[in-house]
């Protein structure tokens, strides 16, 4: 199937059809996440199509290609329900040094799910 030229991430839009790896359309494009100012891209939060629906997080090295008229993605259709959901930033009390410091993808679902809930 023929989804038009290779583009860049920071030129997909949001309602982009999410393909997965073994070719079906799993879902829409949410948010793009990436660090503009770093050329940073750190994923996409997709809208699923399948099962119960909801939002997934794609995170960048899962994202094999983006064109024009859709985002494949490295994850089989089966497997899109088990992609992590966007997750809220709780706010911080303490901060007791490295215990407390969130993993790289915990950092990423926080983000989106900032953007998605309108809290940047």
């Amino acid at each position: 199937m023929e989804y038009g030229e290779p583009i860049a991430y920071s030129a997909l839009k949001p309602g982009a059809d999410v393909i997965s790896a073994d070719g079906q359309d799993v879902g829409a494009v949410e948010h793009v996440l990436a660090d503009a100012d770093a050329d940073v891209f750190d994923g996409i939060v997709i809208d699923v199509k399948l099962g119960p629906g909801g939002h997934r997080f794609v995170d960048a090295p899962e994202v094999s290609s983006c064109h024009e008229g859709a985002v494949i993605i490295a994850v089989t259709a089966a497997d899109v329900e088990k992609l992590p959901e966007p997750k809220p930033n709780p706010a911080v009390m303490e901060n007791h040094g490295v215990e407390d410091t969130e993993s790289a993808l915990q950092q990423k679902l926080h983000r989106a799910w900032d953007r998605i809930s309108g809290n940047t």
